[in-house]
């Protein structure tokens, strides 16, 4: 049984206030975004499907592989896609000094601004913590400095050993409704069950009428 249900219940929305779980609409909207990034041959993967079905998303970017991919990251930029800052060396929150994360969060986003050259269309002001936990402190301090919180409104668990791909598949297409923030991850990790459920997402919803966009820059 996981601890962290696949959707988000509303109990922990309202506890949660000004984080971002999910986008109030009434349009067939959704909303994918992909963590831990950019890696090679996986998001390049990604980034081949999307185009696909002509679907934007938001990549929640670990500044190290910025620094180590930033060819890779820069196909993120010219493809139309958000990005985020998800920390220099993806921190857990929780058990992190304050101090060491902030500053965490700051390098990645030095990396992430060397690429786009500070450019508004394409500079993040976005956050998601590793693992979603992060501290009231953390979070306020980087509020402070003008981020968005964004969490989830659905879990793929598209990275967790013990999730079958048709699991992930099936906690995407079952708990996604319009506005639902649903989390991916681009990574190696993830790959076996990404590669199965997202080409079948896409296409259960795509057959539905939705559309995919990547989250607003006006946020």
């Amino acid at each position: 049984m996981f601890l962290v249900p696949a959707k988000t219940p509303k109990i922990i929305k309202l506890l949660y206030p000004n984080y971002i779980w999910d986008m109030a609409t009434l349009d067939k909207v959704l909303y994918l975004t992909f963590d831990d990034g950019p890696t090679p041959e996986i998001t390049s993967w990604v980034l081949r499907l999307l185009k696909q079905y002509n679907a934007k998303a938001t990549f929640f970017c670990i500044g190290n592989n910025v620094k180590k991919h930033p060819e890779l990251f820069s196909k993120l930029l010219k493809d139309g896609h958000r990005i985020g800052n998800h920390t220099q060396q993806h921190k857990r929150g929780w058990g992190t000094p304050l101090e060491l994360y902030i500053q965490d969060v700051e390098n990645a986003q030095l990396e992430i601004n060397a690429l786009t050259k500070n450019d508004y269309n394409h500079q993040s002001l976005l956050f998601r913590p590793p693992y979603g936990k992060v501290t009231r402190a953390q979070a306020s301090k980087i509020k402070v400095q003008g981020y968005k919180i964004i969490m989830w409104d659905v879990l793929s668990f598209d990275w967790d050993a013990n999730t079958t791909k048709e699991n992930c598949l099936k906690y995407v297409t079952s708990k996604s409704k319009n506005g639902s923030i649903i989390v991916f991850h681009d990574s190696k990790k993830a790959a076996k069950n990404l590669q199965y459920a997202l080409p079948r997402v896409l296409q259960h919803f795509a057959a539905k009428g939705y559309v995919f966009k990547s989250l607003p820059n006006y946020m």
